[in-house]
C-alpha cells in the first residue's frame, strides 16, 4: 500500500491517506496566516446585509453595498442597465422593531461583474433623497468610522 500511487488501497483507505497527508499543510498554512487574522481593531460587523427592494413592487433587488450623501452601490445577482432611473426603497429595522422606509429615486451609472461570481455592482447617483437618507448615511459614517479619544491632561 503506496500513499503516493494509492496501490493496493481501497477507496477509504485512499481518502484516509489523503487527508493524512493534506492535514499538516493545512496546519503550516494556518499558523503561517495568523499573523494576518489577528485584529488589533475591534471590526464592525452589521448583523445581516440592508436589502434594497424596487419601491414600485417591493421586489428585493440586491443589497446596499455603501452608501455616500449623492448617491450608493447595490450589489445584486442580476446586471443593473446603465443610464435608467430606478425606484429604490430601503427598508431600516429602527430599535423600535418598526421598519423606517425610505424611498429613493437613482440613476444607474455603472455595473460590473463583482468579485463573487453572479453578483454584480452597480453605482447609483441620487437624484431625489429625503431628509432620512441623509441621517442614514450620518449614521452609518459615524458607526464605522474611529472616533477620537479625548485628550489627557
Amino acid at each position: 500500500m503506496d500513499c503516493r500511487t494509492g496501490i493496493g488501497e481501497s477507496t477509504s483507505a485512499t481518502q484516509a491517506c489523503s487527508e493524512a497527508l493534506v492535514r499538516p499543510c493545512l496546519r503550516a498554512w494556518h499558523s503561517e496566516f495568523s499573523m494576518f487574522t489577528d485584529r488589533r481593531i475591534e471590526r464592525h460587523q452589521l448583523p445581516y446585509f440592508l436589502k434594497v427592494f424596487n419601491s414600485i413592487t417591493d421586489k428585493p433587488i440586491g443589497f446596499l453595498g455603501n452608501v455616500s450623501e449623492d448617491g450608493l452601490m447595490l450589489i445584486s445577482q442580476l446586471p443593473m442597465m446603465i443610464g435608467a432611473d430606478f425606484d429604490l426603497r430601503l427598508k431600516i429595522p429602527g430599535v423600535d422593531g418598526v421598519l423606517h422606509i425610505i424611498d429613493l429615486r437613482a440613476c444607474c451609472l455603472w455595473c460590473h461583474e463583482d468579485a463573487t461570481p453572479h453578483h454584480y455592482d452597480a453605482g447609483f447617483s441620487l437624484q431625489r433623497a429625503p431628509p432620512e437618507y441623509g441621517h442614514l448615511v450620518s449614521a452609518l459614517r459615524t458607526y464605522f468610522s474611529f472616533q477620537p479619544l479625548p485628550a489627557s491632561a
